[in-house]
């Protein structure tokens, strides 16, 4: 998904708009995470980008989009840029506290 979103609309509060596009990207998330794994995936993981313009637009975890898009409308902008992009995830092996010390 590679968007930009308008939070003006002549008939829709900007309150509203805000949750509506909140909406479609956890839609979007929700469907990219229910396709079938590539073989030796372990999960879907995404790489995210948020910025006022696609020019300027920043990676950021996955977590704090909403985060921004509420600082966006704090700061009373009209539009922004998201790119979520899907990729394979592999976990990594933690390390115990035991393994550390050897």
């Amino acid at each position: 998904m590679k968007k930009t979103f308008e939070l003006t609309h002549p008939k829709i509060k900007l309150a509203r708009r805000v949750d509506a596009v909140k909406h479609e990207i956890k839609k979007y998330l929700k469907r990219e995470r229910n396709k079938t794994l590539p073989a030796g995936a372990d999960f879907w993981d995404f790489d995210c980008k948020f910025g006022n313009t696609e020019a300027e637009a920043q990676p950021v975890h996955v977590s704090q989009l909403n985060k921004l898009i509420d600082k966006t409308q704090q700061e009373n902008l009209t539009s922004f840029y998201v790119e979520i992009l899907a990729k394979e995830g592999f976990r990594q092996a933690r390390i115990s506290e035991d393994d550390a010390d050897l």
